[in-house]
């Protein structure tokens, strides 16, 4: 499976909510045109099964399925690829455990420099945040959106901008360089597919460059 160029990165949202409720939430996001999946759960319960519930929907839809911060998980349950942060297993360990198909992400918050030493140890995209007040990482450092533009001009590999998107604020941050938006609120807060698609348009209207 190869990373999208641009498109709609939806981030699971599973707390208080059942593997029933996530799995619909998430079928819901991909009709609404999602092009990624990323299962992230701070608090997981059985997510072997979760994930492979996931993966069969993103089969479905011909999307990617990432587990968040877990190369061993993705490995085991075939997922397309894992995003890492900071304090995660290294990129390298990661491609070590998934091998040289595997989509691997890397978190890089505000940090130019540390996008810049992700895609040269083979990083597929590199994801910045957050850039707007977000409720699930409310403790995070903000991003500026010149990190973006310096990004655009420095880097080959799509990227992901992340943190309190809207769509009413997602366009400036497309125009500023962002490759993909990714949204955990903002999607399943509402109704999943609906909110996905009003997203979705952004990509349509404000095609980045």
């Amino acid at each position: 499976m190869i990373f999208p160029s641009t498109g709609l990165y939806a981030i699971t949202q599973t707390e208080n909510k059942t593997p029933d409720n996530i799995i619909q939430d998430v079928s819901e996001a991909l009709k609404g045109g999602a092009q990624v999946i990323q299962y992230r759960d701070k608090n997981p319960q059985d997510q072997v099964y979760l994930a492979k519930q996931l993966l069969k929907i993103c089969k479905q839809y011909h999307v990617p399925l990432l587990i968040n911060d877990n190369a061993e998980l993705a490995y085991q349950v075939g997922a397309d690829g894992v995003h890492i942060g900071k304090y995660d297993d290294s990129l390298t360990t990661a491609r070590k455990i998934l091998g040289p198909k595997a989509i691997i992400g890397q978190s890089c918050y505000d940090d130019i420099n540390l996008a810049v030493q992700a895609e040269k140890k083979g990083a597929d995209y590199v994801a910045f945040g957050r850039f707007f007040p977000s409720n699930s990482k409310p403790l995070a450092l903000p991003a500026h959106i010149a990190t973006l533009r310096l990004a655009k001009a420095q880097i080959k590999v799509p990227i992901v901008a992340i943190g309190g998107i809207l769509p009413d604020n997602g366009a400036d941050l497309l125009l500023a360089g962002a490759n993909l938006l990714a949204v955990i609120g903002g999607i399943f807060d509402h109704n999943p597919e609906s909110s996905a698609r009003k997203y979705t348009e952004l990509f349509q209207d404000n095609k980045s460059p």
